[in-house]
């Protein structure tokens, strides 16, 4: 490999999607950047496309020592590598070859706990630690994501310069970085960051479920109908995305592709953390717990499609009959539930939940005297039997409480379980579309086995040319 000139200005440790393009994006800027993975395939792919996209000053190395020693002093080191064991891992690589003085950035989703017994541990060793939440997807660390650095201010002085170009800018507001402050603090705020959007994917998907299931809109008119919604207030990269997946065709087969997608949503753990962390902290997050849930749900595939069996054998469809409804009502009444929606304290469920539980605790043990490894109650003969006779009612009395103003976030939430897990395919296919999209997390088929990756932006893109 050709060595740079003189010593680079930065290193880059993980070269995936995320670090490959960063890197480009760094070099891009102007700033020389040495590359290095261990899986060296990866370095001679990185430094190809830096080759192809414009001659950049980016160098890869296939040994850890002779990378390090490409950086100029004091050396800074961004990761990007899998949290947990990984990161751990590549430190003790590096950490080596480091001197006093020198930085490393974890720019992955790491658990903010792990990253201040980290610093702790380098500061010990005379190095600088920042942990570094990146936002934006494989486009945004291409072109510019949102950065969270959060740790040594020192270390954050040594790259401020650099993080200030590679970032987003938008006018009149400027680059999206800041220095977050102290300790894991840049992964605690990433953490709850993609809580968030975890919240919002499942409201678009909820959405899109009542638009589809319930309106009969096709997919070029759920393209309409969220493209419109993207020029109003609801203006947003994940609207956006879904309008553009809405409209792309399948490439091994009729229809679109958002419909092969299987209804199974994929995470890498910071949802989980931030309701864990919020649950620590005794604040209540209702919207992330819920998409939490359904993200759960949605990974109970084989059990949800005989689920939907038994309760189709008992004339009880996937969709509920319904009378005909005005597509232009529903649609706007799906922004208002959408996004206006005031959801309740879920923690409370549990508090009524533990009282039927008690009463129930017989009829509970004879469902699983009669079947020691059911999945659910919900599948038992007598329970499914008797929630079949009862869900009229169930809906009747939360509808009433909803039209009477009247919050009932038990039931709501209990019904919703239950219609969840009823149900042979969810629409989870569009988050899991949604993530391959921005993150290249790849997704499964229902038509072909296997892990599938999409180029949706320069799909969608050329579209609109």
């Amino acid at each position: 490999m050709a060595a740079p000139p003189k010593p680079t200005r930065i290193g880059l440790a993980g070269l995936a999607v995320m670090g490959q393009n960063l890197a480009l994006n760094i070099a891009e800027k102007g700033f020389p950047i040495s590359v290095y993975n261990r899986t060296t395939s990866k370095v001679d792919e990185t430094v190809e496309r830096a080759k192809n996209e414009g001659n950049l000053p980016l160098y890869g190395f296939h040994d850890p020592e002779s990378f390090v020693k490409s950086i100029q002093k004091p050396r800074v080191i961004i990761m990007l590598v899998k949290a947990g064991a990984p990161v751990d891992q590549t430190i003790k690589t590096l950490s080596v070859y480091l001197e006093k003085g020198d930085s490393i950035i974890d720019g992955g989703n790491e658990w903010y706990e792990n990253t201040e017994r980290r610093a702790k541990a380098m500061a010990e060793l005379g190095l600088l630690y920042l942990g570094m939440g990146v936002s934006g997807g494989e486009e945004g660390a291409r072109y510019g994501p949102s950065m969270m650095p959060g740790g040594s201010f020192e270390a954050y002085k040594y790259i401020e310069d650099i993080l200030l170009k590679v970032s987003a800018q938008v006018p009149d507001s400027g680059p999206c970085v800041t220095y977050i402050g102290k300790g894991g603090s840049g992964n605690f705020v990433k953490m709850i960051h993609n809580g968030i959007e975890y919240g919002d994917m499942q409201l678009i998907a909820e959405a899109y479920d009542v638009l589809k299931s319930v309106g009969k809109l096709s997919n070029e008119e759920l393209r309409s109908v969220f493209s419109e919604w993207n020029k109003g207030e609801l203006l947003s990269f994940l609207i956006e995305i879904t309008a553009d997946i809405f409209g792309i065709k399948d490439d091994k087969g009729d229809g679109y592709l958002v419909d092969k997608v299987l209804d199974k949503t994929g995470m890498k753990g910071t949802g989980k953390w931030t309701v864990q962390q919020a649950a620590e902290l005794s604040v209540a997050a209702p919207t992330i717990e819920s998409s939490l849930d359904a993200r759960f749900l949605s990974g109970l595939k084989e059990e949800r499609v005989k689920a939907a069996k038994v309760f189709k054998s008992a004339g009880f469809g996937d969709i509920l009959t319904a009378p005909e409804v005005d597509k232009a009502k529903l649609i706007d009444d799906s922004i208002e539930q959408g996004w206006d929606l005031k959801l309740g304290e879920l923690a409370r469920i549990w508090k009524g939940g533990c009282i039927i539980r008690a009463v129930f605790l017989d009829r509970i043990k004879q469902a699983y005297d009669r079947n020691a490894d059911l999945a659910n109650l919900l599948v038992d003969p007598e329970f499914s039997k008797e929630i079949i006779e009862r869900q009229s009612a169930w809906r009747r009395v939360v509808c009433l409480a909803i039209n009477s103003g009247i919050s009932t976030p038990g039931m709501s939430a209990s019904l919703a379980y239950f219609d969840s897990y009823r149900r042979e395919r969810l629409p989870a296919n569009l988050v899991q579309a949604q993530r391959d999209y921005f993150g290249a997390h790849t997704y499964e088929r229902t038509d072909v086995e296997g892990a599938f990756h999409t180029e949706w932006f320069k799909i969608a893109k050329q579209s609109k040319i």
